[in-house]
């Protein structure tokens, strides 16, 4: 487990929350997502870091690196004047949330592409870190290309507006034929030039490549799970 991992543990136990699954609950988060951040199976970021800093009351860049500023392993901000509600909401609390489109199809191609034609399976609530971004989207993956990191119908939450880099994973629309259908990959990105886009799959393990011309987009995948 990495060193980020144990310190947003210690922040989580330490802010109260017995479990993962309850932090996760309470920060609006899929569970496997946060699970994996805690575990140290996936990386987290800043704008990671600062969601789960305010609700544990750290500093995210604690969370990131000890403490950036200083460059020591700085503790935690201890919470301070909580106390348990001494009384009951009758009537549910419902927030204010943003709702986005999912798309995908029930069955992929041998890829696991799919047309991505507009067809929206159903909508969602979008995640806190997609809550404030124009455009979010989410995809349903179809087949088994990308196991184990992504299983059949799990959904992936896309933020169209973040940079992409080699290692991410992305979602990308390619249209291989003049006025053809877009075709959608769900993908670990290699590499996009002037010459092409080269997409890594798992499931059987190969590479995927396009000439540049085809690519329509390439958007990053901020978290994946059920919903």
């Amino acid at each position: 487990m990495s060193d980020k991992a144990e310190r947003l543990r210690e922040a989580r136990r330490k802010a109260g929350y017995r479990f993962a699954s309850d932090a996760a609950n309470a920060l609006g988060v899929i569970a496997s997502t946060y699970r994996a951040h805690e575990n140290g199976q996936n990386d987290f970021e800043l704008a990671e870091a600062k969601i789960y800093g305010r609700r544990f009351n750290v500093d995210p860049y604690w969370l990131l690196e000890g403490d950036r500023r200083t460059g020591n392993s700085a503790a935690p901000v201890e919470p301070v004047g909580v106390y348990k509600p001494n009384g009951t909401s009758v009537t549910p609390i419902v927030g204010q949330g943003k709702k986005i489109p999912v798309f995908g199809q029930a069955v992929g191609g041998v890829d696991g592409e799919f047309l991505m034609n507009g067809n929206v399976l159903y909508e969602v609530m979008a995640p806190p870190i997609l809550s404030d971004i124009s455009g979010a989207y989410a995809v349903s993956v179809s087949g088994d290309s990308m196991y184990p990191r992504y299983e059949d119908g799990e959904v992936c939450f896309v933020d169209p507006k973040r940079p992409v880099r080699r290692g991410d994973y992305v979602i990308a629309q390619i249209r291989l034929e003049e006025n053809g259908a877009l075709l959608a990959y769900v993908k670990k990105f290699v590499r996009h030039n002037t010459a092409e886009l080269v997409l890594e799959q798992f499931n059987p393990p190969k590479e995927l490549r396009f000439d540049a011309n085809t690519v329509h987009s390439v958007h990053y995948i901020a978290l994946a799970g059920n919903a």
